[in-house]
């Protein structure tokens, strides 16, 4: 095994752009780890983190592009850096990279845009956000690890301005049928939809595609704007104006609980609003009354797009491919076919929504759960690495992103996750889930399913039998090809759902819960 590092001076890219070139060179034959940084001193102590060390390294500036790189020889490494610049051009070709280098150019390249999208180091994010703001631009910030008095200072001078900024780390949105960061292919409509979640909001868009309906926008607030600190001024200004696009009939609304004064101040806005208006909050600790929240309320991301396509159209659409008798069978041949010792469930999420609703729905079925990221009133797990009897966890943390891209990028770590829990003969469920749609992996399922053939194998070897349970989040306009990505599913034994809620209920039932 060896290792290298190089620096290229002055050399920017933005980080969802390093994050796919350090993917496409991790999968050539012989590379064991590649890692692409602009020389941060987070990105720095990342690289430290996971093995890369040089007096090099710590010489970069914020500007310079760290590329290091681990191979099983000294060939395979020197082939890599001999062809660095084809791979780096390589993405800039699949992404139609123009010359512009600054904001400045960038709008006299594009006079009439109304948009910046912000991809750069959090230290930067809140100064490249106020330059775009002062150009009378929106902001669609991808960056994190921007403080949160920064974002409150953003959103106030924003809102000033009568501008939104969607973010920070903010991963979708679809403003006028263009999707922005991990966004998938949906058709434009009358539903409109604010969403403090990435993967909430994919969701929800294929869904009300998959009803027949479409989007007419889908705004991201990022994660902490209906906090108290924030005050959901994101949430507050999009309701305004999807409340005043004349395309938008209906108004959907997902967070993860909001803190207490936000949500005051969202109750108000909504019993102003003249739409429709429905609202998820994943994992609250009360369920507020349709009366005193001014709309209706759901439980579940399917049963919100389900609702606001009902509202706009008059008629319930349904999702369900399995009908009742169908799902009891499952059921009962899965429940057959286990060993007394096979009781846990372990869930293994590249979306985090979909990991916090899955507690939500095992909860209330009465089975509580480990994670990484617990809800309200389930344990933490002490070690994000090793499962604690029933355990669900988010592969999107921040704890397993350091120095690699996101698991909607890289399988890689959730692969190794799969083989690690089908060791352990007390496993009886996997619990996964697939996010197709742009700048997601081209094969997710491609790439997962020679774990999951494997995990499979060894536990029927072994007499036991291990149920895999999927959820697809995509549209047939998706590029990975849906039904494709189904089909390679279901031919290997893994029973599949079109929502991330469903998974999760068969989960409940095969494990016996209420």
């Amino acid at each position: 095994m060896i290792t290298r590092c190089i620096i290229r001076k002055n050399e920017y890219y933005d980080s969802v752009f390093l994050m796919r070139v350090a993917k496409q060179i991790a999968e050539q034959k012989g590379v064991l780890q590649a890692a692409t940084f602009m020389g941060t001193e987070k990105n720095k102590g990342l690289l430290a983190d996971i093995g890369f060390e040089s007096g090099e390294i710590s010489s970069a500036k914020p500007n310079d592009l760290i590329i290091a790189i681990r191979a099983e020889n000294e060939e395979t490494l020197s082939s890599v850096f001999e062809n660095i610049d084809h791979w780096l051009n390589q993405g800039l070709e699949q992404i139609g990279a123009t010359s512009c280098r600054t904001l400045e150019e960038g709008v006299a390249f594009l006079p009439r845009s109304n948009l910046a999208v912000i991809s750069v180091p959090g230290q930067y994010a809140s100064r490249e956000a106020k330059k775009a703001l002062e150009h009378c631009l929106n902001v669609f910030l991808f960056s994190d690890n921007v403080p949160v008095e920064s974002e409150l200072s953003l959103k106030e001078f924003a809102r000033e301005k009568g501008l939104i900024v969607m973010g920070p780390d903010c991963g979708t949105a679809i403003i006028n049928g263009i999707g922005i960061g991990f966004a998938n292919l949906v058709r434009r409509g009358p539903i409109g939809v604010i969403g403090s979640s990435g993967t909430g909001l994919q969701e929800f868009t294929t869904l009300v595609h998959r009803f027949g309906s479409g989007i007419s926008h889908a705004i991201g607030t990022g994660g902490r704007d209906l906090s108290d600190q924030v005050g959901g001024i994101t949430f507050l200004s999009a309701l305004d104006a999807l409340e005043s696009d004349r395309e938008t009939r209906v108004i959907a609304l997902l967070s993860k609980p909001p803190g207490s004064s936000a949500l005051e101040k969202l109750i108000q806005k909504i019993h102003l609003c003249k739409k429709p208006v429905i609202a998820c909050f994943l994992g609250l600790k009360y369920q507020p009354t349709h009366e005193s929240i001014g709309c209706k309320l759901v439980r579940t991301i399917d049963e919100a797009a389900s609702l606001s396509v009902q509202l706009e159209t008059g008629n319930p659409p349904s999702l369900s491919e399995k009908n009742h008798r169908e799902l009891e069978e499952l059921i009962r041949q899965h429940q057959t076919a286990k060993r007394q010792e096979q009781k846990f469930i372990r869930g293994i999420f590249a979306g985090g929504t979909f990991c916090y609703q899955a507690q939500q729905i095992l909860r209330d079925a009465g089975i509580s759960v480990y994670s990484n990221v617990p809800l309200h009133g389930n344990p933490k797990l002490p070690d994000p690495l090793h499962s604690i009897e029933h355990t669900l966890v988010d592969m999107g943390a921040d704890e397993f992103t350091f120095g690699r891209p996101h698991p909607m990028i890289d399988s890689g770590l959730r692969y190794e996750r799969i083989l690690a829990e089908a060791k352990n003969p007390q496993v009886s469920i996997l619990l996964l889930d697939f996010i197709l749609g742009l700048n997601a992996s081209p094969d997710p399922a491609g790439e997962l399913l020679p774990a999951i053939v494997e995990a499979k194998h060894e536990a029927k070897k072994h007499g036991e039998s291990l149920s895999v349970v999927a959820s697809i989040c995509g549209t047939e306009n998706d590029p990975q090809n849906i039904q494709q990505q189904i089909k390679i599913l279901e031919e290997s034994g893994i029973i599949t759902f079109s929502s991330s809620a469903q998974a999760a209920r068969f989960c409940a039932l095969l494990m016996g819960g209420s």
